[in-house]
């Protein structure tokens, strides 16, 4: 398998299954990834029915977790059955959570929460979302921080295209390199010749070009270590002010840039794999797993 492919399916995902983007917009997603939590909406297509799609992200991101939209009608789903079969074949491996709108009724919420948290007995929570949406984010937010939703990762990396670069001027050397990859903390790369920084060493006003948008900041090399036959220097990004991080302006730009890049990869491969067990629905002799190695191999 490629290391872009590797890299996609690597880390941990949240995948939201049926919500209500009224209470639960898109738009939340990619301030979700600045807090280290890359998350998705999964819904009912024409493309693929959603019973098949979870079958394939559970066996495609094994380190997943999955909240459940209960109040959404999906033809051929029961709820209540649906999740509880899940829970009863993958047990403790596969992380699953349940959101529903608030209910009026306590007795009812006290139902809901009963039968999935201690009959059915997932794992994440059984959350009830407001009728205001703006509470919606903090609330799913704390749910997420709780869950551990961004795994081992502090940040969202995402791996840069060949075309990204860095460039700047140290000591009256011009130094120029490749990008491999960058977050809203850090960012790595690979110089094109022999290249004798010193550790810990503030780079004034390195300008980089991270798939087709250019920034400028002062950055920090706090790591070096070997990647293949190449040193790969790691760097953390410094405001004007000489603390880590980027300034506000550029922070919220990156944010965009790093959820497109990171996103748009993963959407893609869900996309074709998708598409590739809608094909052989009605072959029952093909696995999830032969649809997805299919898939992968294709992309290698």
């Amino acid at each position: 398998m490629r290391e872009q492919n590797k890299e996609i399916i690597m880390g941990r995902k949240t995948f939201f299954i049926a919500p209500d983007v009224t209470l639960l917009p898109e738009s939340y997603l990619e301030d979700y990834l600045s807090h280290g939590y890359e998350a998705y909406i999964i819904g009912e297509d024409h493309l693929c029915p959603l019973r098949k799609k979870v079958e394939m992200i559970i066996s495609l991101f094994e380190d997943s977790i999955l909240f459940f939209c209960i109040d959404s009608e999906i033809e051929g789903i029961d709820w209540r059955i649906y999740i509880r079969d899940l829970q009863k074949e993958y047990g403790s491996h596969l992380l699953i959570g349940v959101l529903y709108s608030k209910r009026t009724n306590e007795t009812e919420k006290k139902q809901i929460e009963k039968y999935y948290l201690y009959d059915v007995g997932i794992q994440c929570g059984c959350i009830a979302l407001e009728y205001q949406r703006a509470k919606n984010f903090s609330l799913i937010d704390k749910v997420m921080f709780a869950n551990q939703a961004s795994g081992r990762r502090k940040t969202v990396r995402a791996i840069c295209e060949m075309t990204s670069e860095i460039n700047f001027q140290y000591k009256k050397v011009q130094y120029k390199g490749r990008l491999m990859d960058i977050s809203l903390n850090h960012f790595s790369c690979i110089f094109e010749t022999s290249c004798n920084l010193p550790m810990y060493e503030k780079i004034p006003a390195a300008l980089l070009l991270v798939d087709g948008m250019r920034l400028r900041s002062d950055a920090l090399l706090i790591m070096k270590r070997q990647k293949g036959s190449n040193d790969l220097f790691i760097f953390m990004f410094l405001k004007e002010d000489g603390t880590p991080g980027l300034d506000a302006e550029m922070y919220g730009k990156m944010c965009q840039k790093i959820y497109q890049m990171v996103t748009t990869k993963t959407k893609n491969l869900m996309r074709q794999v998708f598409a590739a067990a809608a094909k052989q629905s009605d072959d029952s002799r093909i696995t999830t797993e032969a649809i997805i190695s299919g898939v992968l191999s294709a992309l290698d």
